[in-house]
């Protein structure tokens, strides 16, 4: 049966506008650095590079959950959630170039910290180079055994797909041994994901602040990440059933599911963050203590503590309490990406204080957004360029 392929249609076009935002991007990332202030180029990049890759690590971690509890209703958005492992190689290349700004990232480069054994440039770079490394290693292999059950064995157009369908026969039992692989995959996949991303998380994050330390912090780091990459799967699944409409096999109630799944993380989130709050609050051991104090009590940052709690959680935990508004693409959308932007100003807050110093505003400027465009267009290509060369991934009726 002949394949409607909205994704050809509407993508051509937009993988134009997407490459342009990188332009955009890059241009202004060397004007930054090119400035009086260079350190404010990296500082984008550190924080866009920590999201980024977070919204393509948790937007696969749905497809891979799906597959291993075996869950039917999923299929469509399991497809869609595949694709971000496209940015894969594109986060790998940016953490390798993430060394060349070092200098202006870690302050603790030049401090007395007491912990040089764990803390020195080429432990921690090489860590979480081999980290990412094995992360990014088991998605590509999952997502290379999806690749071969859903590929007809005779569609082997261009070299890519040779590649892919090499050997392939289509028989039952080969597809069930591709299964089994995937679910061995899987399971590897949130291993790695747990513990590379609470050493991303130790190594990008906590260690700016080299004297406070949370024993919590790495599992805050893949919850908040998931409800990420679940933020991304809805907008990317909103678009498609609002360009597709009848056409493709995205329903409602597909939405309606998915907003019950992001709803209960965006509880998980907020709830680790209260959890550290909580108990360093209690605790009130002054190393501790002084993290939180800045973040929470201390201008400019203050206003931004509450802003991200309010936004990034009281408001979509009340809108999702809603069953219709869930099943709606359009308000999703907007809810979505009102989600990923607060949880942008969250890494902000995570990381700005350590890097500013004494500031009476909030350290963001038009450099900054034009750097985060950079990042969504790199995200926004890898995605759309993935669809558009396997457009058995699109949500379609007809497959």
């Amino acid at each position: 049966m002949t394949r409607s392929n909205p994704a050809r249609k509407v993508t051509k076009p937009l993988l134009v506008v997407f490459a342009l935002l990188v332009l955009v991007g890059v241009i202004s990332f060397f004007v930054q650095l090119a400035g009086k202030h260079p350190e404010k180029a990296w500082h984008a990049y550190h924080l866009n590079f920590l999201l980024w890759s977070a919204v393509a690590q948790g937007g696969l971690l749905f497809s891979i959950v799906m597959h291993l509890v075996g869950a039917r209703w999923s299929q469509p958005m399991q497809r869609l959630a595949e694709s971000f492992a496209a940015f894969f190689p594109v986060s790998f290349v940016l953490f390798i170039l993430l060394f060349l700004g070092r200098e202006y990232l870690f302050p603790w480069l030049h401090l007395e910290h007491g912990k040089d054994l764990w803390l020195n440039l080429p432990f921690l770079f090489s860590r979480d180079l081999v980290g990412l490394l094995l992360l990014y290693g088991l998605g590509l292999a999952y997502l290379y055994y999806a690749l071969r059950i859903e590929l007809e064995p005779g569609e082997t157009k261009g070299k890519l797909r040779g590649f892919l369908l090499r050997g392939k026969t289509g028989s039952e039992e080969e597809t069930l041994g591709y299964k089994k692989k995937m679910t061995v995959l899987s399971v590897l996949y949130i291993l790695a994901y747990a513990f590379v991303l609470t050493l991303i998380s130790f190594d990008l994050v906590m260690s700016m602040e080299p004297h406070w330390f949370s024993t919590l912090f790495g599992a805050y780091a893949f919850a908040k990440a998931f409800y990420l990459g679940l933020a991304a799967l809805m907008i990317l699944s909103a678009l498609f059933y609002l360009g597709t409409g009848e056409e493709g096999s995205l329903t409602s109630s597909h939405f309606h599911d998915l907003g019950k799944l992001l709803f209960a993380f965006c509880l998980v989130w907020a709830d680790f963050f209260y959890v550290q709050l909580l108990v360093i609050w209690y605790g009130n051991i002054s190393e501790e203590t002084i993290y939180v104090i800045q973040r929470v009590m201390l201008l400019p940052w203050r206003p931004l503590a509450w802003a991200v709690m309010i936004v990034g959680f009281v408001i979509p935990f009340f809108i999702l309490l809603n069953r219709k508004i869930k099943s709606k693409p359009a308000p999703m959308i907007i809810l979505c990406t009102v989600v990923i932007i607060v949880l942008w100003f969250e890494h902000l807050l995570l990381l700005g204080p350590a890097w500013n110093h004494h500031l009476t505003t909030l350290p963001v400027g038009p450099t900054d957004l034009l750097i985060t465009l950079g990042f969504l267009g790199l995200m926004a290509f890898s995605v759309a360029s993935f669809l558009r060369l396997f457009p058995e991934f699109t949500p379609e009726r007809t497959r």
